[in-house]
């Protein structure tokens, strides 16, 4: 009889190897062009300001005709494509961890902003859109009259005036 020592972890390493080798089989393996157009998705910020929303979108080494912003119901597009562009014929790349491909980000805008005077600034990779508040949610001061002698003002805003 052969006495073996217990091992807590035999089971879970068992499970693991049996589960990497049904997904390498399963999973087709792409090859590293099809793995750098595989798609990305730019990074983006967006904030609020007084009188703005502001979205700001990092689209690094891309040049201005490589992608296009639009607006069509309440809803702002950013789409394009970061290409591949490889330096010589002889460059034998050992590794590329910079995601290329095309990509498509939209966002919902909210009742507050106002669709005309967009404007859209693209610099050292960064495209910077300032979307402009309404007038009517853009916070003002109410007089308040009343049995004192003088008459107060407070401030208040669009979602909280009516």
């Amino acid at each position: 009889m052969n006495i073996m020592k217990y091992d807590p972890f035999r089971d879970l390493r068992n499970l693991q190897d049996e589960m990497n080798r049904l997904f390498s089989s399963s999973v087709p393996r792409l090859s590293n062009q099809e793995e750098m157009s595989a798609g990305w998705s730019p990074s983006v910020d967006i904030y609020e300001g007084e009188n703005q929303i502001v979205l700001e979108a990092e689209l690094p080494g891309m040049k201005r005709d490589d992608f296009e912003l639009s607006i069509e119901n309440s809803v702002i597009t950013l789409k394009g494509e970061r290409h591949f562009e490889k330096k010589d014929e002889r460059d034998n790349y050992h590794r590329v961890e910079r995601a290329y491909g095309s990509f498509t980000r939209s966002f919902n805008l909210p009742r507050t902003v106002s669709t005309e005077d967009i404007k859209a600034e693209f610099q050292n990779g960064v495209l910077t859109v300032t979307l402009p508040k309404r007038e009517e949610a853009k916070a003002r001061k109410i007089e308040i009259s009343g049995q004192d002698s003088e008459p107060k003002t407070i401030e208040a805003t669009a979602n909280n005036a009516a």
